[in-house]
Parts: C-alpha cells; sequence; structure tokens
C-alpha cells in the first residue's frame, strides 16, 4: 500500500511539474510571438569573433601586443576613459622597465596637494600612483561627451558579454545606418551627436570612433597601424587590465588539476586496498 501511494505521489509531482514546464514554454511562446520586433532586436548584431593570444586554457598574453594597446590607450582613449584600477607600476608585467614606468607615470598629471599651501594641485604621476580620471566629475564629462559619461575601462572585458570580442566589435563596427532600418523604423533614425553602431545595446552611441586612420598611432615595433590592429591591441591590452594575473592563473591551474586528479586515483586505490577484505565478510 504504501509503495503505491509513494508512486502515486511521485507521479502527481511529475504531472504538475511537466504541466508548469509546458504552461511557462507556451507563455514565453505566446508573448514572443506577440512582441511587436523593434529596431534593437532586428539591427543588433553579436561581436565578431577575436583571435587573441590569451585566448583558450593554454593562452599566454603577448607582451608586445599589450605595449602596443597600452600605447593605443594612452593617445586615443585616455582623454576620456580612466583606468582607475590600475596604478602606472602594474605596467611593469607588459615588460616595462623601472625607468620606463617611471617616464610614463611623469607624463600623467594625477591631483596633489601643494606642500607650501596645502592646496589642491596637479603634479607628474609616480610609478605608485594609479592613472588619473580624465575628467574632474561627471558634469564635466558628460559635458564633453553629449551627456555621456565615458566608463572605466579597468574591467570593461569582464563588465561586457564576449569581452574583448565586444570592445574590438564596437571600435571597428562604426557604419552609417542602414536605409533598411529607417524604413522598417522611422522613429529609430540616428540623432544629432549620436553614431550608428550594430554592436552597440540600442544602435546608438554618444562617442564617436575614436580609430579613425590608418597611422593614428605610430608603433614602435614596426607594426601596421590599421584601424583593425589598433582596435585588436587595444583590446587585448583591456583585458589585461581586467585580469592581470590570467596567464598565470592558467599556468598554476593545470598542475593543480592533475594534482587533484592523482589524489582521485591515489584515495580509489587505498579505498580498494582497505576495503578489499571487508567486503569478503
Amino acid at each position: 500500500m504504501i509503495r503505491i501511494l509513494s508512486i502515486l505521489v511521485g507521479l502527481f509531482f511529475s504531472v504538475a511539474l511537466l504541466w508548469s514546464f509546458g504552461n511557462g514554454a507556451a507563455t514565453v511562446i505566446s508573448e514572443g510571438q506577440l512582441k511587436p520586433a523593434t529596431a534593437e532586436h532586428e539591427f543588433h548584431k553579436h561581436p565578431r569573433h577575436l583571435d587573441l593570444a590569451s585566448n583558450g586554457a593554454f593562452g599566454t598574453f603577448d607582451k608586445q601586443q599589450l605595449q602596443r594597446g597600452f600605447q593605443v590607450y594612452k593617445e586615443v582613449c585616455a582623454a576620456c576613459h580612466s583606468l582607475r584600477h590600475v596604478a602606472f607600476r602594474d605596467l611593469k608585467a607588459l615588460g616595462y622597465n623601472d625607468d620606463e614606468v617611471k617616464a610614463i607615470a611623469a607624463g600623467f598629471q594625477v591631483p596633489g596637494v601643494d606642500a607650501n599651501t596645502g592646496e589642491p594641485n596637479l603634479r607628474p604621476g609616480l610609478a605608485t600612483d594609479y592613472f588619473p580620471q580624465p575628467f574632474a566629475n561627471d558634469i564635466a564629462a558628460r559635458a564633453a561627451n553629449n551627456n555621456a559619461v565615458p566608463p572605466d575601462l579597468s574591467l570593461m572585458t569582464k563588465a561586457r558579454h564576449d569581452g574583448a570580442a565586444y570592445v574590438y566589435s564596437l571600435l571597428t563596427g562604426y557604419q552609417n545606418q542602414p536605409a533598411e532600418l529607417i524604413r522598417q523604423f522611422p522613429d529609430s533614425k540616428t540623432g544629432p551627436g549620436l553614431h550608428y553602431n550594430p554592436y552597440f545595446a540600442n544602435l546608438n552611441l554618444a562617442m564617436a570612433p575614436p580609430l579613425t586612420a590608418e597611422g593614428q598611432v605610430s608603433y614602435g615595433d614596426g607594426t601596421k597601424a590599421t584601424v583593425d590592429q589598433m582596435a585588436k591591441d587595444v583590446s587585448a591590452f583591456l583585458v589585461w587590465t581586467a585580469e592581470p594575473k590570467l596567464d598565470k592563473r592558467k599556468q598554476t591551474g593545470w598542475p593543480v588539476l592533475g594534482f587533484l586528479l592523482f589524489a582521485t586515483v591515489l584515495a580509489y586505490l587505498a579505498y580498494k586496498n582497505v576495503w578489499a577484505d571487508k567486503k569478503k565478510h
């Protein structure tokens, strides 16, 4: 009797679960069919694939590319975007020596205090300083950027889905608004001060195309600075700012997994050896 009741109770819950799942699926499908199409849904594009040396389980940073990416950030992006989680001394991980780091830091003006008057001022950066904010406050940032506050880039590749591929696609994705979009959605025409980009969530950015021409940055290693190359390099650099220990974490992870596998096999063999005689009784 108890077994029959258990079967009936289990059957009841199974039927209830299936009914709930089917009802929910039907609701989602019906709502999706009734929901009107939007310009964002029809014309938003998924980020393009970006092949970086740091990709994959065995990937490591290409320091030469990271240095090129830092140069693009310094000469192009730093005018509007901050790196508030990165200190100048962290750049040693990119292959710069102490003197080079000091020279880079000194090229930036950071907030300080006048030793004689106690008044706030600006001074050349030190290796221990963090990258400064390009604007004094959000009001100044909005005034200079069509009422939009440029986001901090320190963790951008972690904060956005598809990370570096998103940054790369966004930087290279500026284009004229398709005539088909305007025909289907007349109200979606890109407004004054905005720029059409299908890789951005709402298709329109306040940020003008930052990378506009070949040779905008002069690479010291002789790499040809095309728009595509500069976008790849700065995307790789932002992967590093978001996860500076990425390659070391991968290098540590595989030995740890190997040890755990060995320990598991050892534990199993010990179990077989200890309990072999016990099971016979």
